[in-house]
Parts: structure tokens; C-alpha cells; sequence
């Protein structure tokens, strides 16, 4: 029986299981949205949500928590960082599923799995590169350099040196 054992299996052994969710919810962290099927969406939704609370909580058993299962360190310590102004008043919910169709190899329904608020930080990113080509595209182009005089090609080829000369091994 499968009494208080929360979870999907997936056919898959515990192992294989456990990293793969942890794969995927260290790259959702990193990247704010990842594409996958509709199961395993549901279940990285449960494991994101716990990993954004414990963050949430800020100390240092949290942070360790959450280091014994993201994979990459910089990712736990983005995630505190921003977690507490991102979702500070939500309580829960902190995942966003959006199905996208069948896959095109064997049609399994896929999922696009993104964090809340994660679209808000795409337009500011926008934003950012449309003032930036305004910018570049408003500026006057940079005066002309004073042109440098030009070397001589004979102080060229003095000043490099000439490559040695191969050593002949001693016959025997």
C-alpha cells in the first residue's frame, strides 16, 4: 500500500525520479519557465512551491533545505535573494501550468511551466532593450579617428625575430 507516500511515480525507479525533479526544478529556478509534459508539470508545480516558501522563510536551515535540492548554488542564492520582493505577498500558488499541445515525436501533452510574475520581468527586460536600441540608434556616430601613420614594412620585418633553427639529434 501507498499509504502517505505523496507523488508520481512516472515508471521510473526513486532514484532516476528524484534527480530528474531535481533537474527540472533547478532549471525552471534558473530560466523562470521550461517546457515538459502535463504529469511531470504537476508534480515540479509541488516541488518549485516548496522550494519558493522555504525561500521565502530566508534562514539558514531554509537555505540549506533548499541546497539539498536544487543543483547549482548560484541558483539557491538568486532565488533568496528575490524570492521575499517577487512573492512576498502571495501565499502559494507561485507557478503558473499553460498547456501548449502534443509534442511532435509522440504527441504527449506538454505543459509550459513558468513562475508568476515571471512575464513582469520580461517586459522590464524589454523595456530595457528598446530604450537601449533608441539610444544606439539616436546617437551620432563617433567622430573619425586621426588616422595613425602607417609602418614601414622593413621595420616590420626587422623587428620580429627569426624562428630558431631545428636541433639535429645525435645519431647512435
Amino acid at each position: 500500500m501507498r499509504h502517505r507516500k505523496a507523488g508520481l511515480k512516472l515508471s521510473r525507479k526513486t532514484g532516476h525520479l528524484n534527480s530528474m525533479f531535481r533537474n527540472l526544478v533547478t532549471s525552471l529556478l534558473k530560466h523562470d519557465r521550461i517546457r515538459t509534459t502535463d504529469t511531470k508539470a504537476k508534480e515540479v508545480r509541488r516541488w518549485a512551491d516548496h522550494l519558493i516558501t522555504l525561500a521565502k522563510r530566508g534562514d539558514l536551515h531554509a537555505r540549506r533545505q533548499a541546497l539539498a535540492i536544487v543543483q547549482e548554488p548560484a541558483v539557491v542564492h538568486n532565488l533568496f535573494e528575490k524570492a521575499s520582493g517577487r512573492f512576498g505577498q502571495t501565499a502559494g500558488g507561485y507557478t503558473r501550468l499553460a498547456k501548449i499541445g502534443p509534442r511532435p515525436g509522440d504527441a504527449a501533452p506538454m505543459t509550459l511551466v513558468e513562475l508568476i510574475g515571471a512575464e513582469e520581468e520580461s517586459k522590464k527586460k524589454k523595456k530595457g532593450r528598446k530604450k537601449a536600441a533608441a539610444s544606439k540608434t539616436g546617437r551620432k556616430k563617433p567622430a573619425a579617428k586621426a588616422a595613425e601613420p602607417k609602418a614601414d614594412p622593413a621595420e616590420k620585418e626587422s623587428k620580429e625575430t627569426p624562428a630558431p633553427e631545428p636541433t639535429k639529434k645525435a645519431a647512435d
